[in-house]
Formats: C-alpha cells, structure tokens, sequence
C-alpha cells in the first residue's frame, strides 16, 4: 500500500474568532466543502486545522457561523468569480533531503 501523504505539506490554518459558534474551512482543495474541514476551538477563542495539501496554489475561506469571511491573517487575495475574494496560499514543495558526507 502506497504512502498517499507523499509528496503533501501540514498546513495550519488559525484564525481569532472567540465569539464564534462554528467555523470551518473551505477552498479549492476539499471542492469548497465546509463540512469536510472543521476547526477546533483552542483555549484564547482561537480554531485551528491542520490540512495536507500537496504543492501549488490553493483559494479558500472560512465559513464563521453561516458567513464567508477572508483568512484575516492572510493578506494574499484574488477575485473569486462571484464578484467577491478569496485567500490565497501557496505550498511550496518539500526541501529535498540533504545527504552529509562522512569526510
């Protein structure tokens, strides 16, 4: 069986939100599916998910109790094509390995 990670970065998606009573994550990469990734409300009003996500370029929001919002730490943004924004980010690929010699 295959390692489907391969290949994938742990991107951690945090947002303030302390009076919220849902908030989730859609974008791009879950086909903009805010069931699929809820955030976990942390200690401070905080939520949190960490998502795999293989390199490239991915747009997404946050869905706060009913309303899509723009990731307010994210200043990276495009048109979206219903005349609104969505946060952008960009994975990058993994840093090869490095191999030391023995001298």
């Amino acid at each position: 069986m295959g390692n489907s990670n391969k290949g994938k970065r742990r991107i951690s998606f945090r947002v303030a939100a302390p009076d919220a009573l849902s908030l989730s994550l859609a974008g791009d990469f879950n086909n903009w599916d805010t069931d699929k990734h809820p955030l976990k409300k942390m200690p401070g009003g905080f939520w949190e998910k960490n998502v795999m996500l293989p390199p490239g370029r991915y747009e997404y929001k946050y869905m706060i109790d009913g309303r899509w919002c723009l990731d307010p730490a994210n200043h990276k943004s495009c048109e979206n094509c219903f005349g609104g924004r969505n946060s952008v980010i960009e994975v990058a690929s993994a840093p090869a390995a490095v191999r030391l010699r023995k001298p």
